[in-house]
């Protein structure tokens, strides 16, 4: 504890005597200060302890020992020490009823006390606090250190918790959190990823303090109560967590972009001893998260050497090249991943992902296209990570804001990674075109294909198939697109699709010679059929039709000719 008032008053050596202030004597003691200056507030800092003997001041004056003291209160002095023996034989009452008006502790100074035994007493007493800062600082380091080895990050905090007497907490990459000490602070810690996410946007390392604000669910719960320690309150249990702390949050990494961040929760502003506790953390998380970038770039030029030994079907090479970086990764079914790569985010929070669940990853950019290729294990932390990334990004750009697209293969193999880059490379283009930000290839199936069609290219060829048929109809000579369209959605059936339109079946097999003269293609060939179709329904001309009972592309697929 630094000193205080109340330490120097019990000083037996100083033999000082309180005349007034008895109320605040906790109050911690920054350093003594000696004037005899009428107002020497311009050169105090606050927290001092001033010792003086009145050379300057009238101090039996009321009006002027008020105004004296009423200055050193307000400038944050913590005490007055009145040197007794040398111009006054005693305090001043004037002195010592203006010190009691304002709360200003008034220490009387014997003649026999210089003023050099009281400074050097403050000055030894910060000194030996101090001391006892550093020492539990390099102890509390050793513990962090030997609980990082042993219990790896999870361990740390739960260690850094203990030593703050608050709750540590660890972000990713993304700002989702990744581990927690002690357990009630995760609902807290959850809170702040807003704030995480937003100091990641400054350079690194970047520092921010958050005052914590009363929990909205219960804001009438106590604060907890009180230790003795400084004054904090003890460790609360989950059902304590009232968001009422301090909060600090520091981004880790070397990078320009942080790879995760720690956020560390107490009552009140750390001391020394936590702040060396904190430092020490800072520096252990960074050694376990951050990698040199020398050797990051070696594992990604090993990575895109055993992508390209998969996807050239080299599976056993690829897997001697991979040793243990990534040979775990081929030894269970995996996903190839192709993302549109827009700055760090994605690939660090994937590979932050990964790391903390001790699994491993392959990222290997293809910078020439843009795109990112990760394979990751099916249903592990990374691919967990790319779907949290996905929803993140699907928010932002129904806020208006650009998204890159995602694609996903299915469940594969070392022997299959060509198959399964080419189902991501088409779930990206699929994610593309229908403005998704992630498409998984198993889903590229599910439902119909008409949203596939929403593409000005294939818009344009429709237009193309359909436009001699348009041009025929716009001189009244007969509804050839209307016809067409009834005949296809009645699977070719001449009676069903003529009743439809109100016409004659011999009208509709006249018209249908004249579509055929027209486009100069034959309506017997099926892949005709099944273009002429798909371009009605990618013109909007394909709805309607067959009354509800032929409707649509029929059971086998393309509309087939009847009789």
């Amino acid at each position: 504890m630094p000193p205080t008032l109340a330490s120097l008053l019990h000083h037996s050596a100083l033999r000082l005597t309180l005349r007034a202030g008895e109320g605040t004597l906790d109050v911690p003691v920054r350093w003594a200060h000696v004037s005899e200056l009428p107002d020497p507030v311009p050169y105090m800092e606050g927290g001092e302890l001033l010792l003086t003997t009145a050379l300057k001041v009238d101090a039996e004056d009321p009006a002027e020992a008020g105004r004296y003291v009423r200055r050193l209160a307000a400038a944050g002095v913590v005490g007055l020490g009145f040197g007794v023996g040398v111009n006054y034989e005693k305090v001043p009452e004037a002195l010592v009823d203006a010190a009691a008006e304002h709360g200003l502790p008034l220490l009387e100074v014997p003649r026999s006390t210089p003023f050099l035994a009281i400074s050097k007493a403050v000055s030894a007493a910060i000194a030996a606090d101090q001391y006892r800062a550093v020492t539990a600082g390099f102890a509390a380091q050793r513990e962090l250190t030997r609980r990082a080895l042993g219990d790896g990050p999870e361990g740390l905090l739960a260690s850094l918790a203990s030593q703050v007497d608050g709750w540590a907490a660890l972000y990713d990459a993304a700002g989702a959190v990744v581990a927690v000490a002690p357990d009630w602070a995760e609902r807290r810690a959850a809170r702040l990823t807003p704030d995480v996410q937003r100091l990641r946007e400054r350079q690194s390392p970047a520092t921010a303090v958050i005052a914590g604000q009363p929990d909205e669910e219960d804001p009438a719960r106590a604060a907890g109560a009180r230790s003795p320690r400084e004054g904090r309150p003890r460790t609360r249990d989950r059902d304590q967590d009232t968001g009422e702390d301090r909060v600090e949050l520091h981004t880790l990494g070397t990078g320009r972009r942080p790879r995760s961040t720690l956020a560390v929760g107490t009552a009140a502003p750390l001391g020394t001893a936590e702040r060396y506790a904190v430092h020490s953390a800072i520096a252990l998380l960074t050694l376990t998260t951050e990698r040199s970038r020398s050797l990051h770039a070696a594992e990604q030029r090993i990575g895109a050497a055993v992508l390209h030994m998969l996807l050239s079907g080299e599976a056993e090479h690829a897997r001697t090249v991979a040793g243990d970086l990534y040979g775990g990764l081929l030894d269970a079914p995996f996903r190839v991943v192709v993302a549109e790569c827009r700055g760090e985010e994605l690939p660090a929070a994937l590979e932050a992902a990964a790391a903390w669940a001790g699994e491993p990853v392959l990222v290997v950019p293809e910078e020439e296209q843009g795109r990112l290729v990760v394979l990751a294990a099916d249903g592990g932390a990374a691919l967990a990570a790319c779907a949290e990334q996905a929803a993140a990004l699907e928010t932002a750009a129904e806020r208006g804001g650009a998204a890159p697209a995602i694609g996903v293969s299915a469940p594969a193999g070392p022997t299959s990674v060509a198959s399964a880059y080419k189902q991501a490379v088409q779930a990206l283009a699929v994610a593309r075109r229908r403005g998704r930000v992630l498409v998984e290839h198993e889903h590229m199936a599910a439902g119909s294909v008409l949203p596939l069609l929403a593409d000005d290219a294939v818009r344009a060829f429709a237009e193309g198939q359909l436009r001699a048929l348009r041009d025929h109809d716009a001189t009244g000579r007969g509804d050839l697109v209307a016809s067409l369209r009834a005949w296809l959605s009645r699977h070719g059936q001449w009676d069903a699709a003529a009743a439809d339109l109100g016409v004659h079946r011999h009208t509709l097999r006249y018209r249908m010679r004249r579509v055929e003269e027209i486009l100069g293609r034959s309506l017997d060939d099926p892949d005709v059929r099944m273009e002429l179709w798909l371009a009605l329904k990618a013109t909007g001309n394909g709805n309607g039709g067959g009354g509800g009972h032929g409707g649509g592309t029929g059971r086998s697929g393309a509309p087939r000719s009847g009789a």
